[in-house]
């Protein structure tokens, strides 16, 4: 398990993760990425218990961002020394008219290709901008490669609900046990 407190002028968080089960006990103060986060727990196969108090009465920017931070660093704990993981994965996830595809490379060099177009600025009062800073914290803390892309979409909502669960579950993937040894000629996943 890996557990992290952090805390700045503009966020509290209070952050634990597990291989484990997929449960989850999240409140961010932001309901929409409280559900994002829930679907990314359960997908992944990863416990995640997450507390936040954020200035979100300026808006939930910090709140995504410092999130996201957080959770890469805690993945990479995680991970631990990558010497026997698949280390790649790839997830297509359907949600009626939306289809999304994101692709992992654990490889310790972190970088974020996110191509999409969300369809509306905003769910509820999520700005739909955010999804993309999540990801971009979280990869670039975790030391992950990632492409996303939104193949098909038209709902806002489903976009980045498939985007979380395509995520979660390639992630899933390529955390899986290997075949015994290193997933690298180097010699090194940094």
């Amino acid at each position: 398990m890996a557990s992290y407190e952090r805390k700045t002028k503009e966020t509290e968080i209070r952050m634990e993760l597990n291989k484990g089960t997929g449960e989850s006990s999240i409140a961010t103060g932001v309901g929409f990425l409280d559900h994002m986060l829930t679907l990314f727990a359960f997908h992944s196969g990863l416990e995640l218990d997450v507390e936040v108090n954020g200035d979100t009465q300026v808006d939930d920017h910090h709140t995504t961002e410092d999130t996201g931070i957080v959770l890469g660093q805690l993945l990479r704990e995680v991970m631990g020394d990558k010497s026997d993981i698949r280390r790649y994965g790839t997830s297509y996830v359907p949600m009626d008219e939306t289809l999304t595809r994101t692709v992992i490379d654990i490889s310790g060099r972190p970088y974020l290709s996110f191509n999409a177009e969300i369809s509306r600025e905003k769910v509820g009062t999520f700005d739909t901008e955010l999804t993309e800073e999540f990801f971009r914290a979280l990869v670039m803390n975790a030391g992950l490669t990632v492409h996303m892309d939104l193949i098909r979409g038209g709902n806002a909502h489903h976009e980045i609900e498939s985007f979380f669960k395509s995520f979660a579950r390639a992630l899933r993937e390529a955390m899986q046990p290997g075949d015994g040894r290193l997933a690298s000629t180097k010699g090194l996943l940094a």
